[in-house]
């Protein structure tokens, strides 16, 4: 058998894999990307790119109900979910297929199949073996799905967006970012709506302000949520529907899709890791340095599968400083995890980066001191459902160093990035009270604080 020997092999075709194939091609190694389904990764395909779309168009099904609120006669004939999922997945499409070119002008092979390690530096893809001095593991991840009795009769977020029809009634189950996404979009589709949460709490690890803000609004907005609630089995009754069967004696009925949104499992206990002597934890993760070593030199980790900030610019950002590192003559080229923003499109969206109070407390004790403010953006000022918009600085020490700022309310998603950018440079709350602001708009409220 003969081998094909490459500079760098990168498995999987998503953010990661791409970004660090891409940048190797650019300093000249020959690269090739393995992928045994669409290009693009979950971000493209059944991640961020579509759950924007969907996100988009509930945010037009407000606009629509609050445009009466403007003085507009706005008459709503129906909604098409059929129609809005058959446009997403042409711009998908679209986006898959300009990959396969970008692939081919950058001189980076792609190799459709099912990469297994043989040894270290060699991969096997249907009977084919190839070799490379580097190979990065970027696989991803996939929705878990509870080990319970029925749970083959709901559907994780990949199945969600395989539905061409909108459910009608339906239960979330999970307590992270892509619950209360789904959660928030189907609601605001017209959708019936539960939550079920095994704590009290959704998005536990963000800010206090956040999570409580986000569940005040969504509980007035009419999305059932019940706290502490563990579900225990999935029942299909004889009409077809879906009924929960929880702890503490708690059934509901009724339902025509269960959505199992409870976390996603690292992509990594079928490609061959244990032949390369390749380390994994307890869940499957693999662990790296800062520099995305794995514990054998030459093999690499990027994305979700490191189980560290699983967000697709982190992938990128990383893979595109590990070839830095690799081929560009940058040493000391690496992904810094600290100060990493992220967005949640939830309704109301949420912007944030840093450390949360909590955290702040934790590691600075009495240094700490908050600002926060919460009010009702000028565009609510009119429109009969009122939306909250809350924002809070997490600073430190005698110069009030920024170390969190975290925003839910319309645009928070927008206005985020460049606060971003200043933390990362060390902004104080001085530099922002300096900062002249734009009037009017909520972004101001980060520069007027008191």
């Amino acid at each position: 058998m003969t081998n094909i020997h490459y500079d760098l092999i990168a498995i999987g075709g998503g953010s990661g894999g791409l970004s660090v194939a891409e940048r190797a091609a650019a300093y000249g190694k020959r690269c090739a990307v393995v992928e045994r389904g669409r290009l693009g990764g979950t971000c493209v395909n059944v991640g961020c790119v579509p759950k924007k779309v969907m996100w988009y168009g509930t945010s037009l099904a407000h606009a629509l109900h609050e445009a009466r609120d403007y003085g507009f006669e706005v008459e709503q004939k129906g909604f098409s979910w059929n129609d809005l999922v058959l446009k997403r997945e042409a711009y998908i499409g679209g986006i898959n297929g300009w990959y396969h070119t970008y692939l081919e002008d950058s001189g980076i092979d792609e190799l459709a199949g099912h990469a297994r390690f043989v040894d270290a530096h060699t991969l096997e893809i249907d009977d084919r073996r190839y070799t490379a001095d580097h190979i990065v593991v970027s696989t991803g991840g996939r929705p878990a799905v509870p080990d319970i009795e029925g749970a083959e009769l709901g559907i994780t977020s990949d199945g969600f967006f395989e539905l061409t029809e909108q459910p009608r009634n339906v239960a979330v189950v999970g307590a992270g970012y892509i619950a209360v996404e789904l959660a928030g979009l189907l609601h605001g589709l017209g959708s019936q709506v539960s939550m079920y949460l095994r704590r009290e709490h959704f998005l536990r690890s963000f800010d206090a302000m956040l999570r409580e803000s986000l569940m005040e609004q969504m509980l007035e907005d009419g999305v059932n949520i019940f706290p502490r609630t563990q579900v225990q089995q999935v029942v299909r009754a004889e009409d077809g529907t879906l009924s929960l069967v929880c702890d503490q004696g708690m059934r509901t009925d009724g339902f025509d899709c269960v959505i199992w949104a409870i976390g996603r499992d690292p992509n990594t206990d079928d490609i061959g890791l244990d032949r390369a002597g390749v380390i994994r934890d307890g869940h499957g993760f693999v662990p790296v340095d800062g520099f995305q070593n794995t514990n054998v030199a030459g093999i690499y980790a990027l994305g979700d599968i490191t189980g560290r900030a699983p967000l697709t610019p982190v992938a990128i950002a990383a893979g595109r400083r590990l070839a830095d590192r690799l081929f560009g003559g940058k040493p000391e080229r690496r992904l810094d995890y600290e100060n990493i923003p992220s967005v949640v499109f939830s309704h109301p969206p949420i912007g944030t980066v840093g450390l949360t109070e909590d955290e702040a407390r934790e590691l600075h004790g009495e240094g700490v001191k908050i600002y926060q403010t919460r009010f009702t953006p000028m565009y609510h000022a009119l429109t009969e459902r009122k939306v909250k918009t809350a924002m809070k600085l997490v600073t430190v020490g005698a110069r009030e160093k920024v170390v969190g700022c975290h925003i839910i309310g319309p645009g928070a998603d927008e206005m985020l990035q460049g606060f971003a950018v200043a933390i990362r440079m060390g902004a104080t709350k001085q530099d922002l009270d300096d900062t002249v602001a734009l009037h009017p708009t909520s972004a101001e409220e980060l520069v007027t604080m008191r």
